[in-house]
């Protein structure tokens, strides 16, 4: 079995993993695909992080413009959804018979710890599967600005947006069929292109820490795997080499 290049990595999961394409929830045999993955990158070495969305259950900003609830209780009730994912994910990660701890930006003492920084390096020394749910307590900001917040926190090698689709293109591959994959990209040229791949708070806030970025296809096995052996996979956003 090859060994992880990276010794700390955070993976960055969209809520739409957790279900089938188009539907909503949690699927179950989906769950169990994400937890099998995840154990698997886990005995190739490093230590995992991981930050749940929760779009297969509500998206804050897009619920807020379709209802009468405020932005920011529609960004708190997406933050609650985030925890419901990573409980279960959790379920499932120990049933394979990996340590899994939450952590959470909202206190919900009943389900999952609080997140500090010290008590989420310690798990991840442990050996333990760390996934921080809650976004980052604040509305206003996504899971994947809260994944580059996390990548900064907890001193990562290497953040991995696991998506649909098999990295970062040059416009939306479902609908444009011409449109063009990255295999590399630099943080700058992301923000320039104005590429739809990550928030642009997000993208800055992991060049200004030098944290790398690999977005690949969550449902492609092996792929992460090869992602955290430096195998070429995806797109990778990098600073300027």
């Amino acid at each position: 079995m090859a060994a992880s290049k990276y010794s700390r990595i955070l993976l960055k999961l969209s809520g739409q993993s957790f279900c089938r394409p188009g539907e909503f929830g949690i699927d179950g045999p989906s769950l169990e695909s994400i937890a099998e993955r995840i154990s698997q990158i886990c005995k190739n070495g490093p230590q995992v992080a991981v930050v749940v969305g929760a779009g297969n259950f509500l998206r804050g900003e897009t619920f807020s413009k379709a209802s009468h609830i405020p932005r920011n209780t529609a960004d708190y009730m997406g933050m609650l959804a985030t925890i419901i994912n990573a409980c279960a994910l959790q379920e499932t990660l120990e049933k394979l018979g990996q340590p899994t701890r939450v952590l959470s930006a909202i206190e919900v003492p009943a389900m999952c710890e609080c997140f500090i920084r010290r008590r989420a390096i310690r798990h991840l020394e442990r050996g333990r599967v760390t996934i921080l749910a809650g976004g980052t307590g604040n509305p206003f900001f996504t899971t994947d600005t809260c994944a580059a917040l996390r990548s900064s926190e907890l001193d990562v090698d290497l953040l991995i947006k696991a998506t649909k689709v098999q990295g970062v293109y040059s416009d939306d591959p479902e609908k444009n069929p011409d449109a063009q994959l990255f295999e590399q990209l630099t943080y700058d040229q992301v923000l320039e292109k104005k590429l739809r791949v990550m928030d642009h708070s997000a993208i800055t806030l992991c060049r200004d820490n030098n944290i790398p970025i690999i977005v690949l296809n969550i449902f492609e096995k092996g792929d992460i795997t090869k992602a955290i052996c430096g195998e070429p996979v995806g797109t990778k956003i990098m600073m300027q080499q």
